[in-house]
């Protein structure tokens, strides 16, 4: 993986923590929408590392990939992603 690992490091940890206040709301019976809003904003970090995952992969791996086999492999993989993240 080509993305910088400490800038993901960081926003899983900070995902993490969010999770783990998220939990805590949650045995606290907090406002739902309070927990809704935190939750968005966990999946929003989450999309976010994984666009810089997804854009070092780009431009990493398609850079590499040779014409070909590998190629429409690379491009097999990428689009199963796009569908599965759209939903």
């Amino acid at each position: 993986m080509r993305a910088d690992h400490k800038k993901i490091q960081r926003k899983l940890s900070i995902a993490k923590g969010q999770l783990e206040g998220i939990s805590k709301m949650i045995d606290d019976d907090a406002y739902c929408i309070d927990v809704s809003n935190q939750l968005l904003a966990v999946i929003t970090l989450l999309k976010h590392a994984n666009n810089e995952i997804l854009s070092a992969h780009l431009e990493h791996c398609f850079h590499q990939a040779k014409e070909g086999d590998d190629l429409n492999q690379k491009m097999k993989e990428v689009s199963s992603l796009l569908e599965r993240m759209s939903k």
